[in-house]
């Protein structure tokens, strides 16, 4: 008889069948996950993709001419022309490789209204989608073309950025049109080979990078440049401008380190804490004492409610520091305009686009603080609650620079006011493609009916709004914010103090009780 029992008395522990079966299933769910991945995409099926969700911007052609496309900024991309913006293939290739149409697909273009698909679409679908769009430029029969050579990767560092910055500024080759700070502020006009505007990138904002600014995407931009732009490749042997790999690499890490991550737009901000001072309040925007207020910084977004609506900013952020102190209130505003625009100045005037008008911006309150949570409608208030508008504007050939003050009651229902009566006054400066500008005025005025008055240690909303007349933004054609909050943080006193003493007080008399209690009981 076969020993079934162990020296127990109990059945000896037999491994059940299908627990062997477990680890050749998993090996097939993986080899079959990976011929799925592994399949080949699908032109037709492709096909009925882009209908679905890219003709309505792209076209039906793929020539960029969309239902959308006139309300853009940047213009969809024509893929029947094989101009990829990012590509890793090398400058004189027209084929890009499937991985770059993949990233492009997936993560969307951001600073664009390029969406990300990736949560979308599954991989197979990209795949097809990205055999149909090359079939739209007559490629589907080409092989990916050759990749750019990375050569050995410079390591960030001190010593290579500033190579970086010498060979950026040197003979203008990345400043003349990226700015001497990197912020894009254009000294001539650029249009793209379909004759769009176009406004050089912002290197101080990584977030609206079409790739990322990882020093190996910038490095594959520069030797590549953007294809149907005025970004060259400086990689091309036929130009004077030409850069080394390594020299590439310096500058990419340069670029890398211009990004501005103090006026990054946080989501949990939504507070602007006005700084108590005990002195006067600055009355220009270089006062250093400035940069002891917190900056707060927020998306502007165009304004798409009332007539005329607006639909392609040049404008994105807008950064807000406010102080005061026993009689005045006063805020910085900064943000970042490619252009500085003067209607009549001749040199302002070949930069911008038709109908230049003053660059401008605004700061939005309710004339009362609202007893509950309802505040005014955003846009320039409504009958029953009514808001005032503080603006300041940058000036003309023939004007000079001034604030002006209105109530309104809506979009297309404003009072003009004497600022001055009110005590508002402004000063503002443009330097290397920033605007920065103060707006001050008294925290209490004479005519509580008709100006907020300024309470310290109150949720106050606010919003703001900015006009770039080089982008031909002027009227209600502007970017401009959703409500935010201000608060007036009062000093804090003596009683912290006196609290964290009679805390300090209350536990030392209970550690003395309680030590009294023990020794009492040691001798009882």
């Amino acid at each position: 008889m076969i020993n079934s029992l162990n020296q127990s008395g109990m059945k000896p522990s037999v491994r059940p069948h299908h627990s062997r079966l477990l680890p050749i299933l998993l090996s097939m769910m993986v080899l079959c996950v990976g011929v799925a991945e592994a399949q080949p995409g699908d032109a037709e099926r492709g096909e009925r993709i882009y209908a679905a969700r890219c003709m309505l911007c792209h076209g039906e052609e793929g020539d960029g001419m969309g239902a959308a496309a006139e309300r853009l900024n940047p213009p969809p991309r024509d893929f029947t022309m094989a101009q990829y913006k990012i590509r890793t293939t090398t400058f004189e290739e027209i084929v890009p490789a499937d991985e770059d149409l993949q990233r492009m697909i997936h993560d969307g273009m951001p600073g664009s209204a390029m969406p990300g698909w990736g949560d979308v679409l599954s991989e197979q679908e990209i795949q097809d989608l990205i055999v149909y769009l090359k079939t739209l430029a007559g490629l589907e029969e080409e092989e990916d073309g050759n990749l750019i050579d990375y050569g050995t990767q410079v390591a960030v560092s001190a010593e290579s950025i500033e190579k970086g910055r010498v060979i950026f500024h040197d003979g203008d080759r990345c400043s003349e049109c990226h700015g001497q700070d990197g912020k894009g502020d254009a000294v001539k006009k650029l249009k793209d080979d379909s004759g769009y505007r176009t406004w050089p990138r912002n290197l101080t904002k990584p977030w609206t990078y079409r790739g990322s600014n990882d020093p190996r995407d910038i490095f594959a931009r520069i030797t590549t440049g953007i294809a149907g732009t005025q970004m060259p490749s400086f990689d091309d042997p036929a130009s004077a401008k030409r850069l080394s790999i390594e020299q590439r690499w310096h500058v990419a890490n340069y670029v890398n380190s211009l990004a501005k991550t103090d006026k990054v737009v946080r989501p949990e901000n939504t507070v602007i804490r006005a700084l108590r001072l005990v002195d006067q309040v600055p009355t220009t925007p270089d006062d250093p004492r400035w940069q002891r207020a917190l900056p707060t910084t927020f998306f502007l977004v165009p304004q798409l409610i009332a007539e005329q609506r607006f639909f392609t900013p040049s404008n994105d952020t807008i950064t807000v520091r406010a102080v005061y102190n026993e009689v005045e209130i006063a805020f910085h505003l900064e943000w970042d305009d490619r252009t500085q625009s003067r209607p009549g100045d001749e040199t302002a005037e070949k930069i911008a686009g038709p109908g230049i008008s003053e660059d401008a911006v605004a700061i939005q309150l309710p004339i009362q603080l609202p007893a509950g949570p309802e505040k005014p409608y955003f846009l320039r208030g409504d009958p029953s609650h009514p808001v005032n508008l503080w603006s300041w504007r940058g000036g003309a050939s023939d004007r000079a620079p001034g604030v002006s003050l209105a109530t309104a009651r809506g979009p297309t229902n404003t009072t003009e006011r004497d600022p001055a009566a009110a005590g508002l006054k402004g000063a503002g400066s443009y330097r290397d493609g920033t605007w920065r500008v103060v707006l001050r005025r008294p925290l209490v005025t004479t005519d509580p009916g008709q100006d907020l008055q300024f309470v310290e240690g109150e949720f106050i909303p606010v919003a703001f709004s900015a006009w770039d007349g080089s982008n031909g933004e002027q009227g209600s054609a502007h970017t401009l914010t959703t409500w935010y909050w201000l608060l007036l943080r009062p000093p804090p006193g003596n009683k912290p103090w006196l609290f964290a003493t009679l805390a300090f007080v209350l536990v030392l008399l209970v550690e003395l009780w309680w030590a009294h209690r023990a020794q009492t009981r040691r001798y009882t």
